[in-house]
């Protein structure tokens, strides 16, 4: 049995028209609310194999499922290290950010945890927020300090690397290497669909910056993609469609809307302050949103980007 689902209406603002001719501001005129349980949630991954959808209740320190099928909303699990990021490899097991444990972590196939990376040179991480996984296996992920600031995402505790920098977990061998520093707050992580560039966007920097990803996996320097202007938010979470706009969520400006040309073309507007965003479901066009308390859907006339990468 099916259950009933919310809905609230959807508005955009629009910027430039190619907002409108991109197909981007367009689809169905309401958002689902899939869940309001959450305290404040984030890092939605939708799986295909299971036409379910699963995100994390940060402070909570729980992660939730939902069934396409059905329309039910159960736990995934309880505790889960104060888990941030979930992100699929290439054989459809989840990567996991756990900010509590300061660590990233790889659900298997059989329900067991894997401990990837947990230190650099010795030194606990800060508390991994977001990974992306390139198709020949490596792993990227952000670390900021969000979940050693204070107990609300985490345990409070003093940085022992003494700065937020975006790291490399090499396939094969899991070795751990610096990829990029400078940052306020890495924080959002998304590679192009051609894989040949990582873009990372920087909460207190109030910049997505883009990188060369050299054949070996290594980062060429970093350039300013797009910038926050006019207070309109604060970057979090990336994702690009299949246009080659980047969508950004941008926390309380709502969903920003990028052209490849780094023009902001739009913004969708969200009831609630909007942390992270990801493509789902048969035709990959609904658009989930872990936006503070709640979780929404929105069936877009955007397509997101191709989700298996060879």
């Amino acid at each position: 049995m099916t259950v009933a689902v919310e809905r609230v209406p959807v508005s955009y603002e629009i910027l430039d028209e190619r907002f409108r001719t991109g197909r981007c501001a367009s689809g169905d005129d309401y958002f689902e609310v899939l869940d309001s349980s959450g305290r404040w949630t984030e890092g939605p991954v939708y799986l295909p194999a299971w036409r379910q959808l699963v995100w994390s209740d940060i402070p909570n320190d729980r992660l939730l499922r939902w069934d396409e099928t059905t329309g039910t909303v159960g736990v995934f699990r309880s505790p889960a290290g104060y888990v941030n990021c979930n992100a699929p490899d290439r054989e459809g097991r989840l990567i996991h950010c756990e900010q509590g444990n300061r660590r990233v972590t790889r659900t298997e196939h059989d329900g067991t945890l894997t401990v990837l990376a947990d230190r650099w040179r010795g030194k606990r991480f800060n508390s991994p927020n977001d990974a992306v996984v390139r198709s020949d296996g490596t792993i990227w992920f952000s670390d900021p300090d969000f979940g050693i600031t204070s107990d609300y995402e985490g345990f409070r505790a003093e940085s022992e690397i003494g700065a937020n920098n975006v790291y490399r977990i090499e396939p094969g061998s899991g070795e751990v290497t610096l990829a990029a520093d400078g940052f306020g707050a890495p924080n959002g992580l998304v590679l192009s669909p051609d894989e040949s560039r990582l873009y990372v966007s920087d909460t207190r920097g109030g910049v997505l910056r883009g990188f060369d990803v050299r054949e070996d996996g290594t980062l060429g320097e970093g350039t300013v993609f797009a910038e926050m202007k006019d207070g309109l938010g604060r970057f979090d979470n990336i994702r690009f469609d299949d246009q080659g706009h980047l969508w950004a969520a941008a926390m309380t400006g709502g969903v920003h809307c990028y052209h490849p040309d780094g023009t902001l073309l739009g913004r969708l507007l969200t009831p609630e302050p909007v942390a992270n965003i990801v493509w789902g479901g048969a035709k990959n066009n609904l658009l989930f949103l872990a936006a503070t308390t709640s979780v929404y859907c929105l069936m877009t006339a955007a397509t997101g980007a191709p989700r298996i990468r060879r």
